[in-house]
C-alpha cells in the first residue's frame, strides 16, 4: 500500500520578531494556511523561536535557521525538498526576511517576488534611484560614510534633511537635520555607527501609506491609510487611520501611482505597503515594503473590507485557487484607527483609566505594557512603543477622533529615574487587606464562596513601590486573611531588615538563593503558604526590577508565550458545548446526568471531583466514565486506595492530585499514586517550592497541572510564569475576583522588569469563542 500524500505545506520564513504585533502578524499568517489545509512549517533564529512560542505554537513544525542569510535559507530549503518536504509556497511577513523569502521561492520554482527587485527595495538609495529612472518623484539622496561626506552633501543641496539607516526598520536612528550642527546628535542615532548611512532632502508633506495585495502578478489596492507622526527631530508613527479622508480623485491619482511604481519595480507576489507623500509638487513616493503595514493595519484593514484575508489571499493566488477580489475595489464603507501611547519618559508609578479603555465596545485591539514600576524611555522609534488602541468606526473621522480620546483617556504618573532602588536601603513594608465580594459566587463539591480578603504587600522606597505583592485569602479553604497579613508583614519585614549585597550581575552573586534560604527557613518556623508566597512575590518582583528582567528570565524559565486556558463550570453552571477545553466541577447529586449530557462532546475534558466520592458512586460512575475517556480526572475519591483501580479502569486519563498537596512530600506522593499533580502557588506558598514540585513532576513522567484559587490577576500572572513546564494551565481564578473579562487565552507581557502583567492580545481562535 503506497504511503498517504502529505498536505500541502506554507513555508513561513522569519516566523515573527519578539515584538506583539509581529507575533500576531505571525500567528495570523499560519492560522490561515491552516484555514486552507496547508501543513505549516516556521523558521527563524533559534533565539527568537524561543522567544516566540505563540508562533511555534500556531506552527506544524519548526526549524531554526538564520533567515538573515539569504542563500543559506534558500539551501536548506532546497535540502529538505530533495528530501521530499517539499513546500507548496514560501512567504514571510516580517520586513527582514524577505531576501530569504526571495531566494528561497526561486530556489524552489516557487511563486515570488524576483531577488534583484527586493534587494533593490531594501536598499533604500537602490530604490529611490530606480523610481526617480523610472519618472517618478523623489528627493536627492546620498549614501554617506561618515561626517564630512554628510556635510558636503548638506552644503550642497537644500535643507532640511533628514538622516537614516541604509536598511531599517520601525523608524530607528531616523532624524531631522536643520543644518551642520545637527549632524553629531543625528549620526549618535545611527543603529550601526560604523555603517554607511543615507542623508536625504526632508519632503514636506501629508504622509499616507498604500496597502495592498498582488493577484496574478498585478497590484491591487485595499486602502490607503493616513499617519500622524510625532514632531521632528524624530520620526515615529503615533497614529494611523484607515481609509484615508481623501478626495475620490486625489485617491485614484495614489492608487495609480503606486501600482505603477511596484510594476516598475518588478514586483509581483504577496503583500505591499507604499509610503508617500502629498506635497504641492504632487505625490513624492517613500519606501517600498513587500509585506503588510505595522501600527496594527493588518487587523484595521479585515475590519473596513470584513471578509478579507490578507494571508489567505496571498495563498488562494499563489495555489491557483479562485480569488474574489476585483481590479478597482471600492472605497470602504467603514473605517479603522490606531493611536499609540506616548507617556513622557520616566518611572510609572501609577496608571489609570485603562480598564475603560480595554472594555470599550469599539476596541479592536488594546495593548499596554507598561505599569507601575515600569520605566517609559524616550518615544524615539518603534521600539519604544509602550501600547496601542485600535477602534472601529463608520467614519475616518470619528475612528481618528475615537482612538484620541481613548489613548488621552489613560493617565500616567511617572518620576524621575534617577531615584533607582539599588537595595542599599531598607525598604518599607506596607501591607493593605480588604474584604472583595466575587463577580458571581463560585460552587464547588463542598461548599459555596462569596467573598474573599484581598491582600497586598509593597516594598516601598522613597515612597515609591519598588516590589509588590498580591494574593487573595478565602476562609472556606482555610486561609485567614487578617492571619495571613500579620504573618506576612511580619516575615517581610525581617527580610527588608537583613540587607545582602546580591544585586543581580553582582561578582556572579545570585539574587534569588538568598530569599529561598530565608523562605526555607520561614517555612520551618511555621509561616504558612499564603504568606509565604506574597512575600516571595513581592522580594522577587523586587529582585526583577533591580535587575532589569522579568522575573521568569530572573529564574531562568522558559518564557510562558500564550496561556490556553481550561475553561472551568462550578456546578450548576450550564456547560458549554463550543469545543473549548472544559473543567467540569462535579462531586454532586446530578454527578451522572451531567457526565451522560458530556457523551459525544469534541471538546477536551477535564472533570474534577474534589474528592467528592466514595467506593460507591466510583463503580456507579465508572462505565460512564470509560465511555468519556477524559483527558483528565483531578481528585476523583476521598480514599487514595482506590487510585490504583481508577488509573487501571482509565488508561488514557491523567489522574491527577489536588487537595492537599501543598509539599515535597506530598508532591512525591500524588507522582507515585495518582500519576500526576496539581500546582497551586497559594498551597506551596510561592513560585520556588512549586518549581521545585514541577521539576521533579517532569523527571519522573507525571502529569503536570498548574491551578489556582479565585485569585487577582497578579498572582494569576505570578503563576502563569510557570506554564511552559505544565500540560495543562488552570488559571481563570482572576475572572471571579476581578472586572477582567473572561477569555480562552492570554499572554503575559513578558518583557517589562518585574512580574509580568496578563496581556489580553486577541489572537486568531482555532474554533474558540472571543470570551467565555
Amino acid at each position: 500500500m503506497s504511503a498517504a500524500p502529505h498536505p500541502r505545506e506554507l513555508l513561513l520564513i522569519g516566523g515573527g520578531g519578539e515584538m506583539t504585533l509581529s507575533v500576531d502578524v505571525a500567528v495570523q499568517a499560519l492560522e490561515q494556511a491552516r484555514a486552507r489545509g496547508l501543513r505549516t512549517h516556521v523558521t527563524n533564529r533559534a533565539d527568537t523561536l524561543a522567544a516566540t512560542p505563540a508562533v511555534t505554537a500556531a506552527a506544524d513544525t519548526a526549524t531554526a535557521v538564520d533567515f538573515a542569510r539569504p542563500g543559506d535559507t534558500a539551501d536548506w530549503a532546497a535540502g529538505r525538498a530533495t528530501d521530499g518536504e517539499r513546500p507548496a509556497l514560501v512567504f514571510g511577513v516580517r520586513e527582514m526576511a524577505q531576501e530569504a523569502v526571495a531566494a528561497t521561492a526561486q530556489a524552489l520554482e516557487l511563486p515570488g517576488n524576483p531577488p534583484a527587485a527586493v534587494r533593490r527595495i531594501r536598499t533604500k538609495d537602490a530604490c529611490r534611484a530606480a523610481l526617480a529612472a523610472a519618472g517618478f518623484r523623489q528627493p536627492a539622496v546620498r549614501v554617506c560614510r561618515d561626517a564630512s561626506e554628510a556635510r558636503a552633501f548638506l552644503a550642497a543641496t537644500a535643507g532640511p534633511w533628514v538622516v537614516k539607516p541604509r536598511d531599517g526598520a520601525d523608524s530607528a536612528g531616523v532624524r531631522k537635520v536643520t543644518g551642520p550642527d545637527d549632524l553629531p546628535a543625528a549620526l549618535a542615532q545611527l543603529p550601526d555607527r560604523e555603517a554607511p548611512f543615507l542623508v536625504e532632502e526632508f519632503v514636506d508633506g501629508r504622509e499616507f501609506s498604500v496597502e495592498g495585495v498582488f493577484v496574478g502578478g498585478s497590484p491591487r489596492v485595499l486602502a490607503v491609510t493616513a499617519k500622524e507622526k510625532l514632531p521632528p527631530p524624530y520620526f515615529v508613527e503615533i497614529g494611523h487611520v484607515l481609509p484615508a479622508d481623501l478626495p475620490e480623485e486625489t485617491r485614484r491619482s495614489v492608487e495609480e501611482t503606486v501600482t505603477a511604481a511596484l510594476t516598475a519595480l518588478e514586483l509581483c507576489f504577496g503583500l505591499f505597503h507604499v509610503e508617500l507623500w502629498l506635497t504641492a509638487e504632487g505625490i513624492v513616493l517613500g519606501e517600498v515594503h513587500v509585506r503588510i503595514g505595522g501600527g496594527w493595519i493588518h487587523r484595521m484593514l479585515p475590519h473596513v473590507r470584513p471578509g478579507l484575508e490578507l494571508y489567505g489571499t496571498v495563498y488562494d493566488d499563489a495555489l491557483g485557487l479562485p480569488v474574489d477580489l476585483p481590479t478597482a475595489l471600492p472605497a470602504p464603507e467603514r473605517a479603522a484607527a490606531a493611536r499609540y501611547f506616548a507617556p513622557p519618559e520616566g518611572r510609572v508609578t501609577a496608571v489609570s483609566g485603562w480598564d475603560a479603555v480595554r472594555t470599550h465596545p469599539a476596541v479592536l485591539h488594546a495593548e499596554l505594557r507598561v505599569g507601575p514600576g515600569d520605566v517609559v524611555p524616550g518615544f524615539r522609534s518603534g521600539g519604544d512603543r509602550v501600547g496601542a488602541v485600535v477602534v472601529g468606526a463608520a467614519t475616518p473621522a470619528e475612528a481618528r477622533e475615537l482612538a484620541r480620546e481613548l489613548v488621552a483617556s489613560v493617565r500616567f504618573t511617572v518620576e524621575p529615574v534617577d531615584a533607582v532602588d539599588t537595595g542599599d536601603d531598607v525598604p518599607e513594608v506596607r501591607v493593605d487587606l480588604e474584604p472583595r465580594p466575587l463577580t458571581s459566587s463560585f460552587r464547588i463539591s463542598h461548599m459555596t464562596i462569596e467573598t474573599v480578603d484581598h491582600l497586598r504587600l509593597r516594598l516601598l522606597q522613597g515612597g515609591r513601590t519598588v516590589g509588590e505583592g498580591e494574593i487573595t485569602a478565602d476562609s472556606g479553604y482555610g486561609q485567614d486573611g487578617p492571619a495571613i497579613a500579620a504573618e506576612a508583614e511580619a516575615l517581610a519585614r525581617t527580610l527588608a531588615a537583613a540587607r545582602d549585597d546580591t544585586r543581580h550581575g553582582a561578582d556572579g552573586a545570585d539574587p534569588v538563593a538568598p530569599l529561598r534560604a530565608a523562605l526555607e527557613k520561614a517555612a520551618a518556623d511555621g509561616v504558612g503558604a499564603p504568606a509565604r508566597m506574597l512575600v516571595e512575590m513581592a522580594f522577587l518582583d523586587r529582585a526583577a526590577r533591580r535587575a532589569g528582567v522579568p522575573v521568569w528570565r530572573l529564574l531562568g524559565l522558559p518564557e510562558p508565550g500564550r496561556v490556553r486556558l481550561l475553561h472551568t463550570v462550578p456546578i450548576g453552571e450550564d456547560i458549554p458545548l463550543d469545543g473549548r477545553p472544559l473543567k467540569i466541577k462535579l462531586g454532586g447529586a446530578d454527578d451522572e446526568q451531567i457526565l451522560r449530557s458530556l457523551l459525544g462532546v469534541p471538546a477536551p475534558l477535564i472533570l474534577d471531583a474534589n474528592r467528592g466520592w466514595d467506593r460507591q458512586d466510583w463503580e456507579r460512575l465508572r462505565p460512564l466514565l470509560a465511555e468519556l475517556a477524559p483527558a483528565v480526572l483531578e481528585d476523583p475519591v476521598r480514599d487514595p486506595a482506590l487510585l490504583p483501580a481508577i488509573r487501571a479502569a482509565l488508561p488514557g486519563t491523567a489522574v491527577v492530585l489536588d487537595e492537599g498537596i501543598a509539599t515535597a512530600g506530598d508532591a512525591a506522593f500524588a507522582v507515585g499514586t495518582a500519576g500526576g499533580l496539581n500546582v497551586k502557588l497559594m498551597r506551596f506558598g510561592g513560585i520556588l517550592p512549586a518549581l521545585d514540585a514541577l521539576t521533579d513532576a517532569t523527571e519522573k513522567g507525571a502529569a503536570r497541572m498548574l491551578g489556582c484559587f479565585l485569585e487577582p490577576p497578579r498572582a494569576i500572572a505570578y503563576a502563569a510564569q510557570l506554564a511552559g513546564l505544565c500540560d495543562w494551565s488552570d488559571l481563570d481564578g482572576h475572572f471571579w475576583v476581578s472586572d477582567d473579562r473572561p477569555v480562552p487565552s492570554y499572554g503575559l507581557d513578558s518583557d517589562a522588569p518585574g512580574i509580568p502583567r496578563i496581556a489580553y492580545t486577541p489572537e486568531p481562535a482555532r474554533g474558540e469563542a472571543a470570551a467565555i
